[in-house]
Parts: C-alpha cells; sequence; structure tokens
C-alpha cells in the first residue's frame, strides 16, 4: 500500500510539473520590467491635428503591395543593410526590406519587411509633418519635391514643398551604413509676420506582432523616457484606452513598436522636451509619435530645423550600442528587454559571440561555453562530492536518531544538526553546484531568446537554426514524413537525449533515503525531456552537453570517493 501510495503521489507530482509548467510560470515569474514611466493623466497632450489626419486614412481596399507602391511618386532607398522608397506623397518612409535577414533559413526566403505603405496588408510606416496656427501645412496628400532620386549612405535627399504664403517646409533625410534615418525638419518663413509651427513625426502601424509577448520578452509599445524603459505598455492596453491613449513626457530618449527581433522607433535630440504618446486609432491599428513640448515661433526671415532620427532594423546589439554611445539615444540597447538580469546575461551574451566570432559556428561556442562553466565549477563539484561521502557515511547514525525520535520531529531536527555540527558536514553543500547553474542556464536562455545575433544560426546535420526547437522527431521519421508531430510529442533528438543523461545522472547519483523522493526523481528526466523539447535546440545542446561532462566527472571523482560509490543504498545499476 506505501509503494502504491508513494507512486501514485509522484505521478500526481509529475503531471504537476509537466502540465502545469506553462500556466505556473506565468503566474509566480511574471515580467521582469523596470517601473513604469511617468504617465500624464488627466491632461492629454494633444498630437497636432495633422498627426492625427495622418492616421485617419479613409478604410479602402487592400491591394497588393506592388500596386501601391506604383501609385506614388518615390525616392529609392539603397544601403548596405537595407532597401525600400519614401513615399513623397505625405512624406511617408512606408518601404523597407532588410537585406541580411531572411523570413526562414530556406534558401528561397524573402527578406524580412519592416515598413509597407498604406493600403497594403500589415502596412507600417514613418511620417514627418508639421501642425501650425493661421497658415498652411503640409498634410496627407501633399507631394513633396525631392532633389534627388536615391537615399543611400553619403547621399542625402531633401524634400521641400513651399505652402504659398511665403513658408517653405524641408525635410532633409540621410541614411548610414545600417538602419538609422537622420530627419531635419526645417520651416523658413519667407512672410513678413511670425508664424508659429510645432513639427511632429510618428510611426503607425496596423496589427499586432505576431512574437506574443510573454513574462520572458516584451512586444509592442516600448520607448525610454527620462531615462526609463518602458515595457508596461501593451497592445491590449491600448485598445482599451480609448483615444486618449497612454501619454508621457520626456527629455530625451525614443518610443516606437518592437517585435522579437525588429524594431521601429523614433528618437529625438538628447536635449528635446517632447510629449509622446501611444494610441489605438482604430480597429488593430496603433499609432506611436512625438512632438516638441513647445511650439517654435519663426520670426520673418529665419528658419527653424529639429532634428530627430527613425531606426527601422534589426535588434542587432552592437549596433544598437553604438547609436546609444555615438548618437547618445539614452537607453536604446533597451530595445532588448534583457530583464532583471542583464547585468549577467550580457557578460554571457559578449562571450558567445566572442567565441562564435572565434571559431564561426555558434553550436560549438555553445559548447565552449559549457566547457568554460563547468570548468569554472569543478572545485565546487569536488566540495559537493566531498560532502556527499561524508553524508553517506552518516546514514547509519542518521537512521539511528530517527528511530530514536520517530515521534518527536523538532526533536529529530535538533539531533541532527548536532550530528552534522560535530561531523562538520554541510548538508546543503551538495546543492550549490545546481544553485550556481541556474543564472547561467537562464541568462543563455534570454540570450538564445531574444538576441537576433543568434537567429538562423546552424550547428552540425539536420540543426540549421540553434534558436528553434530540434526538428529532427521519431514520430515522424526525423522529418522523412510530411506531418508536424503534436506539441507535446514534437520530441527531438537532442530533447530525448538531454532525458537520457539526465537519467544517467539520477542512477549516479546516491538513492535517496524517502522512496517518493527517489521515484520522483526517476521520472523528472523524461519529465524534462518534454518540457525542454519547444526550446531552443542551442539551450538543448547546453544542458545536454553539461551533463556529458557531468556525467564524466562524476565518474572520475567516484574514484576518489569509494565510499559513495560502493555504498549499497546507492543506485548505479
Amino acid at each position: 500500500m506505501d509503494n502504491q501510495r508513494n507512486m501514485i503521489l509522484a505521478i500526481v507530482l509529475s503531471a504537476i510539473v509537466l502540465f502545469g509548467w506553462s500556466a505556473l510560470s506565468n503566474r509566480f515569474l511574471p515580467t521582469a520590467n523596470p517601473p513604469v514611466t511617468k504617465v500624464v493623466h488627466g491632461k492629454q497632450v494633444p498630437l497636432p491635428n495633422p498627426a492625427a489626419d495622418a492616421t485617419a486614412d479613409k478604410p479602402q481596399a487592400l491591394r497588393s503591395r506592388a500596386i501601391v507602391l506604383g501609385e506614388t511618386p518615390r525616392v529609392r532607398i539603397d544601403t548596405p543593410s537595407v532597401a525600400g522608397s519614401i513615399n513623397l506623397k505625405g512624406a511617408r518612409v512606408d518601404d523597407l526590406v532588410l537585406k541580411r535577414h531572411r523570413e526562414s533559413i530556406a534558401k528561397n526566403s524573402p527578406p524580412v519587411r519592416l515598413l509597407s505603405p498604406e493600403g497594403a496588408p500589415g502596412a507600417v510606416y514613418a511620417q514627418f509633418g508639421w501642425a501650425g496656427q493661421g497658415l498652411a501645412v503640409p498634410g496627407n496628400d501633399t507631394v513633396w519635391q525631392a532633389d534627388g532620386q536615391l537615399l543611400a549612405p553619403g547621399k542625402p535627399v531633401t524634400l521641400s514643398w513651399t505652402n504659398g504664403a511665403g513658408q517653405t517646409f524641408r525635410i532633409r533625410l540621410a541614411i548610414d551604413q545600417n538602419y538609422m534615418i537622420t530627419a531635419d525638419q526645417s520651416v523658413a518663413n519667407g512672410g513678413a509676420a511670425p508664424v508659429a509651427v510645432r513639427p511632429f513625426a510618428l510611426v503607425k502601424r496596423t496589427g499586432v506582432s505576431t512574437d506574443p509577448s510573454t513574462w520572458t520578452q516584451h512586444t509592442g509599445p516600448i520607448g525610454v523616457f527620462d531615462g526609463t524603459a518602458n515595457y508596461k505598455v501593451n497592445f491590449k492596453d491600448l485598445d482599451s484606452a480609448g483615444p486618449q491613449g497612454q501619454s508621457f513626457t520626456s527629455t530625451g530618449g525614443w518610443l516606437g513598436f518592437t517585435d522579437k527581433y525588429w524594431l521601429t522607433a523614433l528618437a529625438p535630440a538628447p536635449n528635446a522636451h517632447i510629449n509622446a504618446s501611444f494610441r489605438a486609432i482604430g480597429d488593430k491599428v496603433y499609432l506611436a509619435a512625438l512632438t516638441p513640448t513647445d511650439q517654435t515661433v519663426v520670426a520673418p526671415g529665419k528658419v527653424a530645423t529639429t532634428s530627430l532620427h527613425l531606426f527601422s532594423g534589426a535588434k542587432e546589439v552592437s549596433v544598437l550600442q553604438n547609436y546609444e554611445n555615438d548618437l547618445n539615444i539614452a537607453g536604446f540597447d533597451k530595445a532588448i528587454d534583457w530583464g532583471w538580469f542583464s547585468f549577467f546575461e550580457r557578460p554571457i551574451f559578449w562571450l558567445l559571440d566572442t567565441m562564435f566570432k572565434a571559431v564561426g559556428n555558434f553550436g560549438v561556442a555553445i559548447i565552449l561555453l559549457t566547457l568554460i562553466v563547468r570548468g569554472a565549477m569543478f572545485p565546487i563539484a569536488q566540495r559537493q562530492f566531498a560532502s556527499m561521502a561524508a553524508m553517506r557515511s552518516l546514514q547509519p547514525k542518521v537512521k539511528a536518531l530517527q528511530e530514536r525520535h520517530k515521534d518527536d520531529k523538532a526533536k529529530l531536527q535538533q539531533e541532527m544538526l548536532e550530528l552534522y555540527k560535530r561531523e562538520k558536514v554541510n548538508p546543503l553543500a551538495g546543492c550549490l553546484p545546481i544553485v550556481l547553474q541556474i543564472p547561467i542556464f537562464y541568462a543563455l536562455y534570454k540570450v538564445l531568446m531574444l538576441t537576433i545575433e543568434m537567429r538562423h544560426q546552424p550547428f552540425v546535420l539536420w540543426i540549421k537554426d540553434l534558436s528553434a526547437p530540434d526538428p529532427a522527431t521519431p514520430i515522424n521519421l526525423f522529418g522523412y514524413l510530411n506531418f508536424t508531430p503534436p506539441h507535446m510529442l514534437a520530441l527531438g533528438v537532442l530533447p530525448i537525449l538531454l532525458g537520457v543523461t539526465m537519467y544517467i545522472q539520477f542512477k549516479l547519483n546516491p538513492a535517496q533515503m524517502d522512496p517518493v523522493q527517489q521515484q520522483v526523481f526517476s521520472i523528472m528526466p523524461w519529465i524534462f525531456m518534454f518540457i525542454m523539447a519547444p526550446y531552443a535546440a542551442g539551450l538543448q545542446l547546453y544542458w545536454t552537453v553539461s551533463n556529458l561532462l557531468a556525467i564524466a566527472q562524476q565518474k572520475w571523482l567516484y574514484s576518489r570517493y569509494p565510499a559513495l560509490k560502493n555504498n549499497p543504498n546507492t543506485a548505479t545499476t
């Protein structure tokens, strides 16, 4: 009866771990977010009318992107990193693809598209304009004149428009080798009286991110205001917030929309005082906009200029950090949601990236990282096994105490503590290597999940993308059968190896004194095999290699502590 009870309890506990993992992690491990930035409540920060007009395009039937792009005059964009065009009608940057990044690992996969024009599926674009009182300003239907037909590094393009009343509006656009466009918006007042204007810039997005926002990664509206990153606002918040949306005030900073690997954002000058806002303006249509806090009065014969940056590209760590340092964009590398443990995750990323650049294979870099970690913890592991051996030698005395004080648990605990103290044994020493591995494992998990440097990186044979789960499952004969197994059965080779190596470790470890614990531990390797199956192959590779090294280390250390290996209660069969 006791054995049956223990087995049932072990199965129930294992089932809770297997099926309740996702729910429990979301419930008890919420997103590691910094404090929310100051939201302006009760004081609506108005968006200039032209920005509102820009987002209120009449609904129209969706057409192919090629047709929409051919309907308006355009200036071509071509750099080593991006290609696309600028729409001269409305001064919109609404056509952009990434040259170095593809949708999938297939040879014929198209490049990743970040910006798309209004009227095409998944419209996303940036727009520049002005609001003003007592003067005509450019709007959505304004067709700008360009002084060139190509925007490229070292080849800026200036858009201009004159309102017929003496004011000339210009937008000078320059682009670098990567993903940053610099926009200088200027107003030249050739009239007889001063004019008051307020420039604005916006990013409009149709549809939510295909990458879900979870407790480990943020997607959707994002920004840094007064030096504090805001990961709190999401698409659902904007849907329920009404027309007012959520507003912020800041000196410098940036805002926009992020996906897992991509970002489109606006960044004003570092010392600019701005009003910024996120809001929903229709069914799954969202807006991120900024404008100076104060309007600018332009005297006759004078020119007023405002500069800002438009980033639309991949969230490459070094690129973001260079922009943060060179352009003084506060917290720009926080576009990657490192979370609470960024101080630990960033060194792990740096080490992995450095080794990858040295060896040219990211899987090999992960193996090298595993060797470094295991090597660093080797002295600790020696102490762990010494402690396990000492604990095993005390088992007869512990059992005697348990028999003597089986009806008085408080007395039993007191006597056991005295025994450990007298014999100079630390019962928690064996847990130290596991505790130290947890932050390393979590940091690697975040690095593989968040950083684009790991995306689509192959290892060997069938593993073509270490940031994706192992695709070779026995259920579909390792890909030879043309179907995708159900989620819970999609066991690749790496997670199976992980489960096997965990089980070997379990068999090498001393048996637990509690039979229930022993049964639970015997099932846990196979539970973790299923848990780890949907995770990145790189993470599975790290854990499997770490297990193999731990097994070899255990075998060697057992030769130094034969009392541990040869104890009759040790499960080595």
